[in-house]
């Protein structure tokens, strides 16, 4: 994967509740409960930090994982996300989408 830039979908709604990120798509209203890491990344997802840096910055730096795993695991994870309309990835820094994303 190039240099990517990941935010979050205008049309998702997000809460945590009990330390675990709940996300659900507002086309189909499907929900998605995401583990520490992805809820690090996903709440890491400004449209400007670029997925390695978020990966080496705060990932690796909060959880003992080897960058390398921790990135290719974070790509398989955006790539998942991305497929089901919660992100959006790009490969240049975006501003965000006039942000609709509401509290559960």
């Amino acid at each position: 994967m190039k240099a990517c830039y990941i935010s979050k979908h205008p049309m998702v709604a997000s809460r945590e509740l009990g330390g675990e990120m709940i996300i659900m798509s507002a086309v189909n209203s499907t929900l998605f409960t995401l583990n520490d890491v992805a809820s690090l990344i996903w709440k890491s997802a400004d449209g400007v930090t670029s997925l390695r840096e978020i990966v080496e910055c705060k990932v690796c730096a909060e959880f003992d994982v080897d960058p390398s795993i921790a990135f290719a695991d974070a790509e398989a994870l955006v790539s998942e996300l991305v497929e089901h309309g919660l992100l959006i990835a790009a490969e240049n820094p975006v501003q965000e989408l006039s942000p609709v994303e509401h509290n559960l």
